[in-house]
């Protein structure tokens, strides 16, 4: 049963930092499209961040230039590191993975990312 593990999460102050990973079992990490979306409360699920296979990435305005996605396949994991972070950020975030060449998708069950002061 494929699973993907979020962790990461937590309350920092603006202008924080924090680093999420997302790690996934029983998939073919290396043949997954790996992507982390938010959704704040009362908002629909956005897109974040998209890093393929082979490590071409591409990211929402909203966060480009302050977030970077990255990926370790010999560990399956998946990481987004987030900088500058502003309270519009607040929201719980997935972790998502497309196998190429299938219509499979997974997601994981989400981390909580609070930027208060």
């Amino acid at each position: 049963q494929v699973q993907l593990v979020e962790s990461g999460g937590g309350l920092v102050q603006p202008g924080g930092s924090l680093r999420l990973s997302c790690t996934a079992s029983e998939i073919n990490f290396g043949r997954a499209t790996m992507a982390w979306y938010r959704q704040a409360p009362g908002n629909e699920r956005e897109f974040v961040a998209r890093i393929w296979r082979y490590g071409v990435t591409n990211y929402a305005d909203s966060v480009k230039g302050r977030f970077t996605i990255s990926r370790d396949n010999a560990k399956n994991t998946v990481y987004l590191q987030m900088n500058s972070l502003k309270p519009e950020d607040t929201a719980i975030y997935y972790c998502k993975a497309d196998l190429v060449g299938t219509n499979q998708e997974y997601w994981g069950q989400g981390t909580q990312v609070t930027v208060s002061s």
